[in-house]
């Protein structure tokens, strides 16, 4: 079986040549139940798990019995109580952790699955780091276009390559991440996956 290939984009959008892949991270097996895991803990891992409400322990006043024992119809000890306005409430939630754990090698497979999709569908590219020499969204918007890409877009550059960080990043529907902080997730969301030509070493090496 041929190894995959990607095609090099020049700043005009058009295929220079095409790029041989790693066929062991590119062309590897899909394991869809490993993505939907990894992709499920990931964005758990992104919700705050914040949300909380008081005890009648932890609200305010009411230390003083409200009125006498007897003689009133209803016994109470505090106004903190539940069934009172402003009381606390009865099993309240706390804050708590969503994370869920996946193993390391469970994660590069689903990545490694993730990048495979994109390059067996033809929604994967390279982009050459010579294409930007300065920052231009119009000149972005045109590349898009001229490859055909499918919306959502993520592209992948190096911190250092502001010219192309800044060209991709205003553009409707397309998100700019770098290779450490490229997610499954992320590339499962996209429908295109444009990599820049010094990125493309580095999440090759996430993946392996």
């Amino acid at each position: 079986m041929a190894a995959p290939k990607a095609p090099l984009l020049t700043a005009d959008g058009n295929a220079s040549k095409q790029v041989a892949l790693e066929d062991a991270i590119f062309g590897a097996e899909l394991k869809p139940h490993l993505v939907h895991e990894t992709v499920r803990a990931e964005l758990n891992a992104r919700r705050a798990g914040t949300r909380a409400a008081k005890s009648r322990g932890l609200v305010a006043g009411g230390r003083a019995k409200p009125w006498r024992q007897k003689g009133t119809g209803a016994r109470a000890g505090t106004i903190r109580a539940a069934q009172f306005t402003g009381g606390g409430v009865v099993f309240p939630p706390g804050p708590r952790s969503f994370e869920v754990k996946v193993n390391r090698k469970a994660r590069r497979s689903a990545f490694r699955s993730a990048l495979s999709a994109h390059a067996s569908a033809g929604t994967f590219a390279v982009l050459g780091d010579e294409a930007f020499e300065e920052p231009s969204t119009r000149a972005a918007a045109e590349l898009v276009e001229s490859w055909g890409a499918e919306l959502p877009l993520v592209v992948v550059a190096q911190l250092e390559q502001d010219a192309i960080t800044k060209s991709f990043r205003n553009l409707d529907r397309v998100a700019v991440t770098t290779p450490d902080e490229l997610e499954v997730a992320a590339v499962v969301w996209a429908r295109s996956l444009l990599v820049t030509e010094s990125a493309l070493p580095l999440v090759q090496g996430r993946a392996a």
